[in-house]
């Protein structure tokens, strides 16, 4: 994994982490593997990652079971709302980048359907193939 300078590392793990988790790549229940697993394969420190899950477990998108490990919520409800924050994070982002570069509104708009339009055009052709 590749990080960004400008943002804690331990917030871009969770990012990683909240992005598998929306995505279904982890689902509700599953197990997380240990920290220093997660350490050795994403090339940080210990103390980063568990940094990480201490804030994914006060967030309730994680639980701590002692003993056995940490786990995906099972909560639906709480995953609705990470996936809610994520979608409105990520929205903010492209907006506030393309109102840098005084695109209007309604342009964003065009673009963005005319964007997706294109996205299902390219994704209907993967599927013939």
């Amino acid at each position: 994994m590749e990080f960004d300078d400008k943002v804690p590392i331990y917030y871009q793990i969770k990012t990683v982490i909240y992005d598998r988790i929306i995505a279904g790549e982890l689902a509700p229940g599953d197990k997380l593997p240990a920290v220093r697993q997660l350490a050795v394969s994403l090339t940080v420190n210990v103390n980063t990652v568990q940094r990480a899950l201490r804030e994914m477990i006060a967030e309730g998108v994680v639980i701590s079971q002692r003993g056995r490990g940490n786990f995906v919520t099972d909560d639906p409800q709480i995953i609705e709302r990470l996936r809610e924050r994520l979608i409105t994070q990520y929205l903010k982002q492209l907006y506030d980048q393309l109102h840098r570069l005084r695109i209007s509104d309604e342009q964003m708009i065009d673009e963005l359907t005319a964007y997706i339009e294109g996205q299902g055009d390219s994704n209907d052709n993967n599927a013939k193939n």
